[in-house]
């Protein structure tokens, strides 16, 4: 039995102008901001398609090393958007991000081979959500206070309890992402002072599809597959957001 959600993204439906907010907010914090979470999403969308090959029992060695991990993210990134993750034309900045990025990406899947690898075992709870929080950790060590990506939640629907949102992601979830007017995928961020120094923060909605349900679906309090009980979500709504900090 499978545990996979492919998160609908509807950011990337969105061009970046539309994203403008009265917070003051520079395009390159919002365009560095919105990669991060591309690359993010599109390393657990790998994990998503190779779920069944993950947690086939009847095969050990699946293959599935960290150099064809990150090949196979590659190729994914540039069908989706046109683009290298490493292209020419990113800045400085960008460049280390995205390599930081990946080399936690590939940090975790060396770090789960054996996980990857058991012959015999069904389900074995790698999944995109795992794979996300161990990678956003790895990429966190490698950028000490320069950057954070984390993927959080409405308290309510936190299960790890290192994913449960901080006062500021807290209060912008309440306050606009789970606001009955809120346009559907649109982020909110803001400027915010962290001890005299500038901080830019931006939370980037993501909402339940069909394949989330049967963790997150109904009937409501049943297990699912991975011990947890259902939150009753439907395919639509609000499950979570990719949370960035850059202090530039």
């Amino acid at each position: 039995m499978k545990a996979s959600c492919l998160i609908v993204p509807m950011l990337a439906l969105m061009p970046v102008a539309a994203l403008a907010q009265d917070a003051p907010a520079s395009d390159a914090n919002v365009q560095i901001s919105e990669r991060l979470a591309a690359v993010l999403r599109t390393g657990r969308s790998v994990v998503s398609a190779n779920q069944d090959l993950i947690n086939d029992p009847e095969i050990g060695d699946k293959g599935l090393t960290p150099e064809v991990f990150l090949e196979q993210v590659n190729e994914r990134f540039e069908k989706q958007t046109g683009k290298a993750i490493l292209s020419d034309t990113l800045s400085p900045l960008e460049r280390e991000l995205a390599e930081a990025q990946l080399a936690a990406m590939r940090q975790v899947i060396a770090d789960n081979q054996s996980v990857i690898n058991s012959p015999g075992v069904g389900f074995k709870g790698f999944i995109p959500a795992v794979f996300a929080r161990l990678t956003n950790e790895h990429f966190a060590e490698a950028m000490g206070a320069t950057a954070k990506v984390k993927v959080t939640a409405p308290l309510d629907l936190v299960r790890n309890r290192k994913a449960r949102p901080e006062a500021w992601e807290a209060e912008a979830i309440k306050d606009y992402l789970r606001q009955a007017d809120w346009e559907k995928g649109k982020p909110f961020f803001e400027e915010v002072d962290d001890n005299g120094v500038s901080v830019f923060r931006m939370l980037i909605p993501e909402y339940y599809s069909e394949s989330c349900l049967s963790c997150h679906g109904s009937p409501k309090g049943e297990m699912d597959v991975t011990g947890f009980p259902k939150e009753g979500g439907e395919a639509g709504e609000l499950a979570g957001a990719i949370s960035v900090t850059l202090r530039r």
